[in-house]
């Protein structure tokens, strides 16, 4: 009963086979990034999802690091975020003064904003993006980057900084109350009209 022996227990003696590789890699082979000419301002884990208007439904893009990088010379930060392992890039676009970071709904560790052009994929294409991290903490740290280098962008392109978006408390429209005023001071002008005649 010797020859019904497991074929893959190890044997008393194995062979020690060495091959010698036909062709010799010498050559260091230089990946770019084009990340070189920047310097990391924010580096934090996290998970990235996109909305699927068709479906209606969050897709999972990928889980890595989310960087804000700002370029040496221009001075200009983006958002880059590459994916564990593969490294592949799953966000990459400019932070713009339009963009609202808005918490996403259930969550006090995730935030959604809208992206004019995401370049991770070609062509460039609008999208609803969710950051969610593993904390409230380095969510909130997260915001606060994203609104430094808003304002760093729009002090470069001379825009006006962004402005918190609007909450649910102000119910009023500044315009309407313009309008009502108006017309309380047409009526009162046309009220001394009379008096005077």
């Amino acid at each position: 009963m010797a020859d019904n022996q497991d074929p893959l227990a190890p044997r008393d003696e194995e062979a020690d086979v060495h091959f010698e590789p036909v062709i010799k890699l010498t050559e260091q082979v230089d990946t770019k990034t084009h990340e070189e000419d920047e310097d990391a301002l924010f580096k934090m884990r996290a998970k990235l999802f996109r909305f699927e208007s068709s479906s209606s439904e969050w897709k999972e893009r990928g889980t890595g690091d989310v960087r804000l990088l700002a370029h040496r010379e221009t001075k200009k930060v983006r958002l880059v975020m590459r994916r564990d392992k593969t490294l592949k890039v799953c966000a990459n676009h400019a932070i713009t003064s339009d963009m609202r970071l808005q918490p996403n709904i259930g969550s006090d560790r995730s935030w959604v904003w809208k992206v004019a052009a995401d370049y991770s994929e070609s062509p460039p294409t609008s999208e609803t993006l969710a950051i969610r991290f593993a904390n409230a903490e380095n969510a909130n740290e997260f915001k606060v980057q994203f609104e430094a280098a808003q304002k760093a962008n729009a002090a470069l392109s001379g825009g006006a900084p962004a402005t918190a978006a609007p909450t649910e408390e102000t119910t009023e429209d500044p315009k309407e109350e313009t309008a009502e005023e108006k017309k309380e001071e047409a009526e009162e002008e046309k009220e001394e009209e009379k008096k005077e005649e």
